[in-house]
């Protein structure tokens, strides 16, 4: 079966980061962070060590239309926090690909859908 079309967010080689830029809910500008992220699937997984506290992660429920790199790639996307209460498989899961990753996984995981993705 065809893979949906959508931006292609790796190469051969998995990034160990990507750069999240979120739009500041106070000051509508740019914000820019470098973070570590899973990949699932069609859709990117972020930890957020310091859960509902992290500025980024206020900054996208304000405004969930970010834009992400990767390597030399960037496109935008839709961030969505994981209620680890109604969605624990997804959200488990996502905790253990960053575990095996980076040996850390421990936080709220955000998701990232690539614009052009299917649902």
């Amino acid at each position: 079966m065809a893979r949906p079309p959508g931006p292609k967010v790796s190469g051969p080689r998995e990034a160990q980061y990507l750069y999240l830029t979120t739009t500041g809910r106070r000051t509508g500008r740019p914000r820019e962070i470098e973070i570590w992220f899973t990949r699932r699937d069609d859709r990117l997984y972020l930890v957020a060590e310091h859960r509902e506290r992290a500025q980024w992660v206020r900054n996208l429920r304000a405004l969930p239309r970010v834009n992400v790199r990767v390597g030399k790639r960037s496109f935008p996307a839709t961030a969505r926090l994981i209620d680890a209460r109604s969605e624990h498989e997804l959200a488990r899961a996502v905790k253990a690909l960053s575990e095996r990753k980076y040996g850390w996984g421990n936080g709220l995981v955000v998701e990232l859908t690539p614009a052009g993705t299917k649902s």
